[in-house]
């Protein structure tokens, strides 16, 4: 039986709009995964370094068989499909990916932090995270609609409705 993982999405170069969309289909197709959802695309400032375009993020939810680290490293392998090139932290980006949560699995590995280490203070992370999963629970930092509400000053704006 697999376990429900949450990927978020984010890009803000190019055509950002379009590679996240053609991102969610590159999900769908992913070994040892089945797709769930997939939440509406929204629109963000950038966090960190601020002179760079505004992001489009979603996430996406798949039930895994693939253990967490393997599932890590087939999203590292589309993020390079995509152009993805790893430089300063926050840079502008073609797309990023990022397995925020593998069921209820905790781990504090150099290389894979389960929960991702700051989507509870994100609300490009919690919102669509919310839309797909509005029930769910962080281990260890609560419920995402609560969370969410602590990132009410951060400005998101929905802008493509779910995909299919």
């Amino acid at each position: 039986m697999g376990q429900p993982c949450f990927i978020a999405l984010g890009a803000n170069l190019g055509d950002p709009v379009a590679t996240v969309q053609a991102a969610i289909l590159a999900l769908r197709e992913l070994p040892q995964t089945e797709f769930a959802a997939a939440s509406s695309l929204y629109r963000t400032a950038p966090v960190g370094l601020r002179h760079q375009p505004d992001f489009i993020n979603a996430v996406v939810e798949l039930i895994a068989v693939a253990p967490a680290p393997t599932l890590l490293q087939a999203l590292f392998e589309i993020e390079a499909r995509f152009g993805r090139r790893r430089s300063v932290k926050n840079a502008p980006r073609t797309l990023d990916l990022d397995l925020l949560l593998y069921g209820d699995e905790l781990s504090d590995d150099p290389d894979l932090t389960l929960p991702h280490p700051r989507l509870h203070e994100r609300a490009f992370v919690l919102a669509p995270l919310a839309e797909i999963a509005p029930q769910l629970v962080i281990p260890g930092r609560g419920a995402v609609a609560e969370l969410l509400l602590r990132c009410a000053d951060q400005q998101i704006e929905k802008i493509l409705p779910q995909a299919a």
